[in-house]
């Protein structure tokens, strides 16, 4: 039968001293004897006392735990950013409870609602393809419980996020094409639920406003991200009047999609495709994209886990202003011929 954990109150009756003497001899407090503290410290050790983290973490009132809401921890941008919250959180001592919205708001409410009940410090998130509403979201704020929104982020700035500069980066991805001679240039975006999808749209028409081009609303579709959304999306490009002659998809799953459903029907060669996230599984394709963003997701979470722990040591600060930190993106080019 297992035996109970040795507590301060046993330690304090084989000494015949308080267990507040005890507790103050563990911690080096100044007022207890350095023949005192010693005795302590060798019982305890020789009892195999461990510290009741439970009535410490009580005590302090915080738990060193934070929690992370992410769509997918399957998908390589999200696998990567977990390790970059690990990393920089295992530095400050806390620990990370990871848990998946699969891209599915009522999940996610869920999720909120047992991250509070977990009483964790702090919670990073990246939001999910179906969220609109952000009141689970503001409820924690009378609990003391910040949040900090990463890559997937909500449509408005009174928040804390980090995030990359989409818009920049769909223009960069767009100079590209037209510098290659492109002038029908199609794009499957994400829902219009996400505000990424918002900027990737504002830089689509930059980057033809800018080339003295005609924005043409159809060449722009919205899908639901899956499989299904992207053959849809592909779909309505072949049958267009203006049928492009390169397309900007979402993200490299997106370009997946529409890659084995443009090799089955042989057009393949047809199209030259731009992403995002910069996959390397997309270097072992027989057709990558040509180019594809790279969003840098260590850095992402690196930034969001220590905003988020100066939030949590500096809480209710009066009139602080929101962390609105960007993460400059990159094309990279995957073109061989270029």
């Amino acid at each position: 039968m297992q035996s109970k954990p040795t507590t301060i109150k046993e330690i304090a009756r084989l000494l015949n001293i308080s267990p507040s003497s005890v507790s103050r001899g563990l911690h080096d407090h100044p007022s207890i004897g350095a023949v005192t503290r010693e005795k302590i410290k060798q019982l305890a050790k020789s009892l195999n006392y461990e510290p009741n983290r439970a009535a410490i973490f009580f005590q302090k009132g915080k738990t060193y735990t934070i929690g992370v809401i992410l769509p997918e921890l399957s998908e390589h941008f999200f696998s990567v950013a977990i390790s970059a919250i690990e990393d920089e959180a295992m530095k400050k001592n806390y620990t990370v409870i990871f848990a998946q919205s699969h891209d599915h708001y009522e999940q996610e409410v869920k999720l909120v609602e047992k991250m509070k009940n977990q009483r964790v410090d702090g919670l990073l998130v990246s939001i999910s393809k179906d969220t609109a509403n952000f009141d689970h979201f503001e409820k924690l704020n009378s609990f003391n419980i910040p949040v900090v929104f990463f890559d997937r982020i909500p449509p408005f700035n009174n928040v804390h996020y980090v995030a990359c500069s989409l818009v920049s980066a769909t223009v960069k991805a767009m100079n590209y094409l037209l510098r290659k001679g492109h002038r029908s240039i199609g794009m499957i975006n994400g829902p219009n639920t996400l505000h990424a999808s918002e900027e990737r749209k504002d830089g689509y028409k930059q980057s033809i406003s800018f080339n003295r081009l005609k924005f043409d609303p159809s060449l722009v579709i919205n899908c639901d991200l899956t499989e299904n959304g992207t053959i849809n999306a592909a779909e309505k490009f072949l049958k267009h009047k203006r049928k492009p002659t390169a397309i900007v998809v979402f993200n490299d799953y997106v370009a997946l999609f529409l890659i084995k459903y443009f090799k089955k029907l042989d057009v393949i060669n047809n199209f030259e495709i731009v992403s995002y996230a910069n996959l390397p599984i997309i270097s072992y394709l027989d057709h990558p994209p040509v180019a594809s963003v790279e969003q840098y997701p260590y850095l992402q979470g690196q930034k969001a886990v220590n905003i988020l722990l100066d939030l949590i040591h500096r809480p209710n600060t009066e009139n602080q202003a929101y962390y609105n930190a960007i993460v400059d993106a990159d094309l990279i080019i995957n073109d061989t011929n270029e």
